[in-house]
């Protein structure tokens, strides 16, 4: 592995050559300057992890230089003057850590080697922040009535700590209503955390949730929190709740209840103020009362229940949702949509809800290539899944005759849909019109 590299800057010539060959002997590179303009051109030139800077230096000091440094490199600050003042300024204005000359050479290396650690820790901190950040929903986007409805329950329930139950079909956006209370709360500050409870074996979802002990199980060789520990402070997102057994139902019902709950193989009670978020897209209420889900458990879920309609039933959302999500799948190459693509598009019940229409777009984006518009032959495999066509015959056709009979049965499996069915065909609405008068079908199919 290359080692990591700091920079000297210290103006005595034989402090710092010192300082660099017991830092090297550590088994870090190093890199001397006996002036801040000398640091800045060693700077133009590399990028060290870390930089040891004199508080003072003849052509400048740490209280000026630190403001600059702060955000790009973390800085040791050496004071030869043993000044608390000094060491409490350098740390106010974003120093690190602080070192006293002479340098204690034990001290040294814990300090380097601890500021080095911090600062790796916050670069891959602000790596998997930026993962969460691009895998997070997206904003809300709709104009029909009915998801007004939801965002209005969304700004009314947000602030408190009330529990929440979001239901819906799969693909409707039940994870994104769940970031959005979180995101209205006073826990907004911190992650959401999510959780799906149909995702993991029941055991391994248990420990997931709840944590564990060392030893409470075969391979269970440390403690390890859960995320309901994790969520402490925030919201925990629990999704697919209708698919959690028994035995973890329970549990669940007590941390509700009580605030408290026990890692497996532990025997201490521990607290959480974790605020609890769920979704299902299974009838729980009707589960409910047939016994296969805890009565108890599911009343104290519903406190507060927001449905999110399927987008058949909100056929207004299709449209924007469609130039929403081609607008952030071409952001390099921007591109349009025909008009016989939004036809089709508003046209089809989207049993996969936002989530089918969002990987519609997407691969029909694809197809289309960048830069080119997203037309209606782009979206064929939309309607492709609707089974066989069989076509019989008394005689051997001619291919006027197979033409004519295959369009009749396309046509009459979606009801007489010109657009499906030239989604089907993967041929344009107009031409799927001259066909129609070709063969005499009008109306009829």
């Amino acid at each position: 592995m290359k080692k990591k590299t700091l920079l000297i800057v210290d103006d005595d010539a034989v402090f710092n050559g010192l300082l660099r060959r017991q830092i090297e002997s550590m088994g870090f590179a190093t890199l001397g300057a006996g002036s801040w303009s000398e640091a800045q051109q060693r700077l133009s030139e590399i990028e060290p992890n870390a930089i040891i800077l004199d508080y003072r230096l003849p052509d400048s000091d740490a209280a000026r230089v630190l403001g600059e440094l702060r955000n790009q490199y973390p800085v040791i600050v050496l004071t030869g003057y043993g000044s608390i003042p000094n060491a409490v300024s350098a740390i106010r204005e974003g120093a690190a850590d602080f070192l006293t000359k002479p340098v204690n050479l034990d001290e040294l290396e814990l300090t380097v080697r601890r500021v080095l650690e911090t600062a790796e820790l916050r670069e891959s901190n602000r790596f998997y922040r930026t993962q969460l950040a691009s895998h997070r929903p997206g904003p809300m986007v709709f104009e029909s009535q009915a998801m007004r409805n939801v965002q209005e329950m969304i700004d009314a329930v947000g602030p408190t700590d009330t529990t929440v139950l979001i239901l819906g079909e799969s693909g409707t956006g039940k994870e994104m209503v769940a970031q959005a209370i979180h995101e209205s709360s006073s826990r907004a500050q911190r992650e959401l955390v999510p959780i799906d409870g149909s995702g993991l074996q029941e055991s391994l979802f248990e420990s997931e949730l709840f944590g564990h002990e060392r030893g409470a199980f075969t391979g269970a060789d440390r403690q390890k929190k859960g995320l309901i520990e994790e969520a402490a402070g925030s919201t925990l997102f629990l999704d697919e709740i209708g698919d959690i057994g028994a035995a973890i139902q329970a549990k669940l019902l007590r941390v509700l209840e009580t605030s408290s709950f026990r890692r497996l193989g532990g025997n201490k009670t521990l607290s959480s103020d974790a605020r609890f978020v769920t979704a299902t897209n299974r009838d729980i209420e009707a589960m409910s009362r047939a016994g296969t889900f805890r009565s108890d458990l599911y009343f104290r879920l519903s406190r507060f229940v927001i449905t999110i309609p399927p987008l058949r039933e909100r056929r207004e959302d299709i449209e924007p949702l469609a130039r929403h999500f081609l607008a952030l799948l071409t952001r390099n190459a921007p591109t349009s949509m025909s008009a016989e693509a939004l036809k089709l598009l508003l046209a089809y019940d989207w049993p996969g809800n936002v989530r089918e229409l969002r990987n519609a777009i997407e691969r029909a984006v694809i197809l289309a290539r960048p830069g080119n518009p997203v037309r209606i032959e782009h979206l064929s495999f939309i309607s492709r899944n609707q089974g066989e066509v069989v076509l019989r015959f008394g005689q051997d056709p001619n291919l006027e005759q197979i033409e004519r009979e295959y369009l009749r049965q396309v046509m009459a499996k979606h009801g007489g849909n010109r657009l499906k069915t030239a989604a089907v065909l993967g041929i344009s609405e107009r031409h799927i019109y001259r066909l129609i008068e070709k063969y005499g079908f009008g109306d009829r199919v």
